[in-house]
């Protein structure tokens, strides 16, 4: 298949429902600032509940910021940490990484949330909760610190679990689906598209899934940051690029068949109907109901109760969010 042809046929449907007309009506937003640059760079990770940040790429380059470019993560250093670096001006991350960062007083800001949780948590018989998950092995990749170490240590803190002490984390280069598969670990979290793969196995069985279970499914768990840097320097490039990426987000609710094929071409997911079902599943319109600087709030309670982080909510949103691009977006669209 000739991805920038398959690229360029997914494309075509932005102009057919209307996004990238939106982006470049005169008038549309009259008291727009000039753009500062035209250069923007991108984190590039994995996992298939990251389709707005994709999709985004052309509505970005349709609204000025034409040298759009993706660099890739390394094991040695995440997203977050190339974008404090200033190695990248965006990233979309988990609301509990970013929090841990900014405790940490890596100079980011987060601008928004893009979508509810994606993760399930998978365990094997006789777990039934988060609770029940004391004394248990739980695999979290190649090292502490991954996305679900300190989720799962989130949801351990919230039902009060002590994650340093009451949960055995498994470290190991083996993915931990596989290990999980092997009966080799208890429990462990799952994102897109695995839980759909475990069902069709008919591996374990789901105790928490963030998409549904309260108070999870109440807050975001990816979230666009900016390099603090960038988004000061370039504010008019700032805003451009978070609406278009809560417009990529309408974008998957409106045309998930397309964007699921947009994620096949580019070699983001490997099968088109988990890829499907995935997009239908995450509900991506809430960045348009939801408040994010309640879930800052919300995980960095969690992860100060587990002893992750040292600084109050207050302080982590006080230094590393900024919500008056959200807010500006949000009244220039009605929502």
């Amino acid at each position: 298949m000739n991805t920038i042809q398959t690229r360029r046929h997914v494309l075509t449907g932005l102009t057919a429902i209307g996004l990238v007309p939106l982006l470049k009506r005169p008038g549309a937003f009259a008291e727009e600032a000039a753009l500062e640059t035209t250069s923007v760079r991108f984190a590039r990770s994995p996992g298939i509940c990251l389709a707005p940040q994709f999709v985004a790429e052309e509505l970005i380059r349709a609204d000025g910021l034409s040298d759009f470019r993706y660099v890739d993560t390394q094991a040695s250093l995440t997203s977050i940490a190339l974008a404090a670096r200033g190695d990248v001006d965006f990233v979309v991350e988990y609301g509990t990484l970013l929090a841990i960062r900014i405790d940490q007083g890596d100079p980011i800001k987060v601008l928004s949330g893009v979508h509810v949780g994606c993760y399930e948590l998978f365990a094997h018989e006789g777990i039934n909760s988060v609770l029940d998950l004391k004394g248990k092995s739980v695999a979290v990749g190649v090292a502490r610190g991954s996305d679900p170490h300190v989720y799962v240590s989130a949801m351990a803190s919230y039902v009060g679990l002590d994650p340093l002490k009451d949960i055995v984390w498994v470290t190991s280069d083996v993915n931990p689906m596989e290990l999980f598969a092997q009966h080799k670990v208890d429990a462990f979290l799952a994102g897109p598209p695995e839980p759909q793969e475990l069902r069709a196995r008919k591996i374990g069985h789901v105790i928490l899934n963030s998409l549904q279970d309260r108070p999870w499914s109440q807050y975001f768990c990816c979230m666009l940051a900016a390099n603090a840097a960038y988004a000061a320097k370039y504010p008019a490039a700032t805003k451009r690029v978070l609406r278009a990426v809560l417009k990529a987000n309408d974008l998957c609710v409106s045309e998930p068949e397309r964007v699921a094929r947009l994620l096949i071409s580019d070699g983001y997911a490997t099968h088109y109907d988990l890829a499907l079902q995935t997009l239908r599943d995450i509900p991506y319109a809430k960045w348009r109901e939801l408040d994010p600087e309640d879930t800052i709030r919300f995980f960095s309670l969690r992860l100060r109760e587990g002893g992750m982080i040292k600084s109050s909510p207050q302080k982590i949103i006080a230094t590393g969010t900024d919500w008056r691009f959200l807010n500006e977006i949000k009244r220039e669209l009605k929502t």
